[in-house]
């Protein structure tokens, strides 16, 4: 897995690690599925896929509501055929919550209580994720064991799910979708704060340049909640209905993206096993390259 914040350039680097060592891409982005939704979504050029494959982009049209459950389905599919032609998945995005659905799996949807969630986030600020994950031993010890205290997003969850339900997560989640057993490396690309949001300025206003004032305008009839509330889209149908100028536009979809990329950041670092990478360091590149070819060397024996 290759994510990180918007603008931080994970696309690109996809691409140079699936030329090293044989590999495609399956795009893990909510909004990049979506077809014709392309300058504001960032959605890499074919030109710029250097030959690569890329697979879960442009597959939902932009009248569909997206789903996590939706896109677990369809890219498990497309890692399995990736693994067939005997090539690596690189997954590479920037929605978290797309890529954990495809390596762990989604619980039973109906289980879950957003306020219950809302007060173990305040818990966990007050108490510390130690004693959040001591009760989560207590009410599901299986879930405790494979769940880590410093993995504070699934121990919210699956202690959501048991204080919702009174039932263990681990009975409720063998009825939704289960881990999907690959052997993963799951690496967060980062910049300086100050570089990041620089990037993500000059990205906004090339975007504008680019035409997606005219994009959103063509697809505007088309948009359904999900594509209509995307960063760039709202902000441009705002334009076009009058509520903004075109300045007022730029500057507020530049302060959405950043702190979309904030919020990004805050949800990776709580995700256990995450190896961060500076882009900004001498040999970040070298150092995911290695990563990518350990994954391909044989397992160590148990």
């Amino acid at each position: 897995m290759i994510a990180g914040p918007t603008g931080v350039g994970k696309s690109s680097v996809a691409v140079a690690v699936a030329q090293a060592v044989g590999g495609e891409v399956v795009g893990a982005d909510s909004m990049q599925v979506y077809r014709g939704m392309d300058i504001g979504t960032g959605k890499i050029r074919e030109a710029e896929m250097e030959g690569v494959p890329h697979h879960m982009i442009d597959v939902w049209e932009p009248e569909a509501r997206g789903s996590a459950g939706r896109f677990l389905g369809e890219a498990r599919a497309a890692i399995g055929a990736v693994h067939g032609r005997c090539c690596l998945p690189i997954l590479c995005g920037g929605t978290g919550l797309y890529i954990r659905a495809v390596v762990d799996g989604l619980a039973e949807g109906a289980a879950r209580d957003r306020a219950i969630e809302l007060q173990l986030e305040a818990r966990l600020a007050a108490e510390g994720a130690e004693a959040l994950h001591r009760e989560l031993a207590r009410l599901d010890p299986a879930a405790a064991g494979r769940i880590p205290a410093s993995d504070r997003f699934r121990l919210i969850r699956a202690l959501g799910v048991c204080l919702a339900t009174g039932r263990p997560f681990t009975e409720l989640q063998g009825k939704g979708t289960r881990a999907a057993g690959y052997r993963t490396a799951y690496l967060c690309l980062t910049r300086p704060r100050a570089e990041l949001y620089a990037r993500i300025n000059a990205r906004v206003e090339q975007m504008f340049r680019d035409g997606l004032v005219a994009e959103v305008r063509g697809l505007a009839p088309r948009l359904g909640p999900t594509a209509r509330g995307a960063i760039g889209y709202r902000e441009c149908l705002a334009l076009l209905a009058g509520e903004l100028t075109e300045g007022s536009a730029i500057a507020a979809v530049q302060a959405a993206s950043r702190r979309y990329a904030k919020r990004q950041l805050t949800w990776f670092r709580g995700v256990a096993g995450v190896r961060f990478v500076d882009l900004a360091e001498p040999g970040a590149m070298a150092e995911v390259l290695t990563v990518a070819r350990a994954l391909l060397s044989p397992e160590p024996p148990a």
